[in-house]
């Protein structure tokens, strides 16, 4: 499979209380679906992580997980350097499943050939299931896969028997006869092969024996008593953004301590419409939570004077913002934890380290641009869940659906969508505009169907007619996306009557805009947001 070379960017296994008694590993070889394979088991009700692929077999027996899964990688596996994996793994008696790079370095590990295909494949393929097999139960046998590879199965130890097949690929899954070992050629993770989340299925809950017991309720029951444990008496101060994260993590830990969480919300006058007013009054009256709203507008917006280029601008909002933080945060007697919204992708790609688990609480852990000398020991509720499981966290705690599922936000909000010079009057036109925008999606029902959309305000002045008067002012683009990832984006199709509507109601009631413009770029090459 193609993919990034970095095989080294998985975490270690969390030793929070995630995991429950069920726990599949992944075994990172560096594919671009790696996380997608944890996601995927995770669909089953059976907990998962992605770890580092060298992980020992006796770090591995010590964890105790009821299946391993082997990743696919862009290596191939004689190549110089390429991924190995401790192949007394295979010893355990643990149920193994090896995908792409993972069935070749599996079947080369015990004893079989792997050589480049003639035929490479790539995209969908029918496959065909041969016998009758755990791992295809209840599949029909025939179905369509998604294959992405150039090397292949030449020859196998006589210990493997071939159980699926395409036409170029006589070997597109294979099982070992004594052992509970299998491997696949294709890619079950991705939503282009039929069937893929029951083989998935298959083979953690028939295989591995799983029963399917990991809930997000049951995991907010045994975080909160975590929390309570780990914090005491002491007092946790957790930075507010308005986002789904920080949310997220401020009514879970309010809900697990109460009165002794305090909330940091810095309002630097670069938020979206009714931004502040939604946190106040979700975090004051619904949680009851000790909020500290930093008015710290005038500030942020005279620090920003006559500065247009996008890299300043980020430099300044970070620099004024812990600044803010940290003397708001000096101001609370007996804070001794800081709450931080981190996601298990963010932990993934920091990469963790190799010498144990990855620690729920650090001490003076410098993440997210607050510096170490604030002294805080760092709570990272969320480090094991992924996007969608955090959302379904939000709404089992009560948050209400429009903060959940709010589009994603940048940290120096407006100013990176206010291209060119920042000032209260541009903004407040991109507010505006913005707003109806959103509106306007929740109003045609596709609000969800788009992961992020916003208004971006160009330095672009153009000319115009109203009534019978002729106009000079700005232009503003749209700009809104379809993402399983982030990593790459499409702009989303909207219906053309939508798009007029958007556009009329923009021009019409936003003083300060007369030309409306769609951003139809994808990224790569271009980026999500303008600066």
């Amino acid at each position: 499979m193609t993919g990034s070379p970095s095989t080294g960017n998985s975490a270690a296994v969390s030793d929070t209380p995630f995991g429950q008694n069920e726990l599949v590993l992944v075994l990172d070889f560096g594919g671009q679906t790696a996380q997608l394979i944890a996601r995927r088991v995770r669909d089953q009700n059976v907990f998962c992580q992605l770890v580092r692929h060298d992980l020992s077999a006796a770090r591995i027996k010590e964890l105790n997980p009821r299946g391993l899964i082997l990743s696919g990688g862009p290596a191939s596996v004689y190549g110089e350097g390429a991924p190995q994996v401790d192949p007394a793994i295979f010893d355990l008696g643990i149920p193994v499943l090896g995908i792409c790079y993972g069935l070749h370095l599996m079947c080369h590990v015990m004893g079989g050939e792997i050589l480049p295909a003639d035929s490479r494949e790539f995209g969908r393929a029918p496959c065909s299931s041969v016998g009758n097999n755990d791992l295809f139960a209840e599949i029909p046998e025939t179905f369509t896969a998604w294959m992405s590879h150039g090397d292949q199965i030449r020859s196998m130890d006589d210990r493997f028997e071939a159980i699926a097949s395409t036409e170029t690929c006589p070997n597109a899954a294979v099982r070992h006869r004594d052992l509970p070992i299998y491997g696949i050629q294709f890619h079950p993770e991705v939503t282009h092969t039929e069937f893929g989340g029951q083989i998935l299925g298959n083979f953690v809950r028939g295989i591995c024996g799983c029963e399917g017991t990991w809930r997000i309720s049951s995991l907010i029951e045994q975080q909160k008593q975590h929390i309570r444990e780990v914090v005491g008496t002491d007092r946790v101060i957790c930075g507010l953004s308005g986002g789904v994260d920080s949310s997220v993590v401020a009514a879970l830990i309010s809900e697990a301590i109460g009165d002794q969480l305090s909330c940091i919300f810095v309002d630097n006058g670069l938020l979206r419409k009714g931004e502040r007013e939604q946190v106040e009054q979700h975090f004051t009256d619904h949680f009851k939570t000790d909020l500290h709203v930093v008015d710290a507008r005038e500030r942020f917006l005279t620090e920003l004077d006559g500065v247009d280029d996008p890299q300043k601008k980020r430099k300044i909002i970070g620099r004024v913002f812990i600044e803010c933080f940290r003397d708001e945060a000096a101001s609370i007697p007996n804070a001794k934890y800081l709450a931080q919204g981190t996601l298990y992708p963010d932990v993934i790609e920091s990469g963790a380290s190799p010498d144990g688990p990855a620690a729920t609480i650090k001490s003076h852990h410098n993440v997210g641009g607050l510096p170490e000398e604030l002294g805080f020991e760092l709570i990272e509720p969320l480090r094991d869940l992924f996007k969608d499981e955090v959302r379904r966290m939000g709404l089992e705690l009560g948050l209400p659906e429009e903060m959940v599922w709010r589009h994603p936000f940048p940290g120096p909000g407006l100013s990176v969508r206010c291209l060119g010079a920042v000032t209260e009057e541009r903004l407040s036109i991109i507010r505006e505009a913005d707003a109806i925008l959103i509106e306007e999606l929740h109003n045609a029902g596709i609000y969800r169907d788009i992961q992020q959309a916003f208004i971006v305000l160009l330095p672009v002045q153009s000319v115009g007619v109203m009534g019978d008067a002729r106009t000079y002012e700005n232009v503003a683009a749209i700009r809104a996306i379809q993402s399983e990832d982030f990593m790459t984006a499409d702009w989303y199709p909207f219906p053309h009557d939508l798009l007029a509507r958007i556009s009329t109601r923009i021009i019409n009631s936003v003083r300060g805009i007369n030309r409306l413009v769609y951003d139809i770029s994808s990224k790569p090459p271009s980026t999500i947001e303008w600066e």
